[in-house]
């Protein structure tokens, strides 16, 4: 059943990225909507999970706050060195991405997309109401997944060729998680700390990089009210699956 399900997740993130790829002549918008999703997903849906996950602190903080700093920094010292590297090689650091940045935040999002599938095949472990509610949710909150694993890859410069290889691996990564849930089970702790890191991953990515290039050329009220409209999605999933 829970492969089954993760089936759904395979093709919902598909038509995510099918609809990323086909607004491009509007890529302002399309940023600024993969950009509110971002901010939604990390605010609304990965930072409580983790909190409620991790437990435990760390010199009177969340262990779960301390990794998504982490990742928030790391995500920022990859893309400046990456940068950086770019600029000896004749590139200019601050108007040319580095496509590496565009394929690790893309392979984050497949790890991500993995641990969807880990997370529907242990739901089910506990029984058939717990998994049900948890497919739901992701696979909502796989079209937001395809989305943005589109838009990164192509944000920075890749081919369109990789763009849809990446998109293609997402899919197929809820369907990898869920099977893999046969052979092992993830301490809820782990799940916390990674659910951390990730979302302050994202975080980057959405404040430093997609939105700033989303109003870059057009500063328009249409581009705000696309992130406002895909943090409001996100709310809204949220909401529905009951959190």
């Amino acid at each position: 059943m829970a492969v089954f399900v993760a089936l759904g997740a395979f093709l919902m993130t598909l038509a995510g990225g099918w609809t990323a790829q086909r607004v491009t002549d509007r890529r302002h918008l399309v940023l600024g909507l993969a950009g509110g999703l971002m901010l939604g997903v990390v605010g609304l849906d990965l930072l409580p999970e983790a909190l409620d996950a991790a437990g435990r602190e760390v010199f009177g903080v969340p262990a779960a706050l301390l990794l998504f700093v982490a990742g928030f920094l790391l995500a920022h010292l990859v893309e400046r060195t990456l940068a950086a590297r770019q600029a000896a090689h004749g590139g200019d650091e601050h108007t040319h991405r580095a496509p590496q940045v565009g394929l690790t935040a893309a392979g984050a999002m497949v790890g991500h997309s993995a641990m969807d599938g880990v997370a529907i095949g242990a739901a089910f472990q506990v029984g058939g109401g717990m998994g049900t509610a948890v497919a739901l949710a992701v696979i909502a909150h796989d079209f937001a997944d395809g989305f943005n694993t589109f838009t990164l890859t192509s944000l920075y410069g890749n081919a369109r060729r990789r763009a849809l290889a990446m998109l293609l691996a997402d899919a197929c990564a809820p369907l990898a998680g869920a099977l893999s849930t046969l052979f092992f089970h993830l301490p809820e702790q782990a799940l916390g700390g990674y659910l951390g890191l990730f979302g302050g991953v994202l975080l980057y990515l959405a404040a430093a990089e997609i939105l700033p290039e989303a109003h870059h050329e057009h500063p328009a009220r249409s581009t705000l009210l696309c992130t406002v409209a895909g943090a409001a999605f996100v709310w809204l999933v949220v909401g529905l699956s009951g959190g």
